[in-house]
């Protein structure tokens, strides 16, 4: 049976792990070329020095059924950038979804350090990693999308905007950072609503990264070890959980609705009936602000 995103084209910039990864497959399950760009490739380490790569990625999507094609990109890069969307103009004629997953910062921030103690280098790095990356996607990427009707831009961020207006997120870059994706995704929704498409700002709660596992030293398969050193651990998910979040969107005839707005994995599953892959539906920034924030015992007891 052809999936619901059969014959659909996205781009999922920042894929190589995490969110990227997960939005990624949860396309291709559904049926979509997909489009996985990143600086980690099987020939060649980006700074991270990590395992994963986009061609992993590329693989995953098809052996879900969609159609991987993983391509090199470092996305501060506008030659590179258009190149890419060059290619996918001349090989789909069409883009329908791009997803700004870009990030690249875990090695440049330092927790709750103010700005004049920051390393100033590495904390205009990230903001051009986190914030420039998406403004160059998107400006090269959008006329393509636009081609078509129907179009949806999602920009990922860690936090909604309701929780970061509210709440110091580790340091001045950081919170710079993940607060502009969150204005972008709101000015993106003014400038492409009128022309037909949508844009919006998501996050996933407290992701099962590959990097969040190895710092907790857990695997996928027994991450529930990590909660003797953090009980609120529980309430986390994977990213397949906010890949199948973008993939609901992408299939929602009436996704306009959210234009411009702030949205969250847990809240979307609600929204659309999805579960995690062990069948639960984490709220992970509901219990951050009714549970976590105020210093209560852990319990996840109607958060999942």
């Amino acid at each position: 049976m052809a999936g619901p995103l059969e014959g659909k084209v996205a781009l999922v910039a920042g894929a190589t792990r995490g969110a990227g990864r997960g939005i990624a497959v949860e396309l291709g399950a559904a049926g979509a070329t997909v489009y996985v760009t990143g600086r980690s490739t099987r020939a060649h380490r980006s700074e991270y020095d990590r395992p994963e790569t986009i061609e992993d990625t590329a693989d995953l999507v098809s052996a879900v059924g969609g159609h991987g094609i993983a391509v090199p990109v470092d996305h501060l890069d506008h030659s590179a950038v258009r190149a890419l969307v060059d290619r996918i103009a001349d090989e789909q004629g069409r883009l329908d979804v791009l997803v700004n997953d870009i990030w690249g910062g875990e090695k440049l921030f330092e927790w709750d350090t103010p700005v004049w103690e920051h390393d100033l280098d590495n904390g205009l790095r990230l903001l051009r990693l986190a914030v420039e990356t998406h403004a160059v996607t998107s400006h090269f990427a959008l006329p393509l999308l636009l081609r078509h009707p129907g179009g949806l831009v999602v920009e990922v961020t860690d936090g909604t905007a309701e929780y970061n207006r509210d709440t110091y997120r580790v340091n001045l870059f950081y919170d710079l950072a993940k607060t502009s994706v969150l204005r972008m995704a709101f000015a993106l929704g003014h400038e492409l609503g009128p022309r037909g498409a949508t844009a919006l700002a998501l996050t996933p709660g407290w992701l099962r990264s590959e990097i969040m596992l190895d710092a907790f030293g857990v695997h996928e398969d027994n991450w529930r070890d990590a909660l003797d050193r953090e009980p609120h651990f529980a309430i986390s998910e994977t990213p397949r959980f906010v890949g199948r979040a973008v993939a609901a969107l992408a299939g929602d005839p009436e996704v306009a609705r959210f234009n411009g707005q702030s949205l969250s994995s847990g809240g979307l599953a609600r929204e659309y009936g999805f579960t995690d892959l062990d069948g639960s539906r984490p709220d992970a920034w509901r219990y951050l602000v009714e549970v976590q924030d105020p210093g209560k015992p852990a319990d996840v007891t109607g958060y999942r």
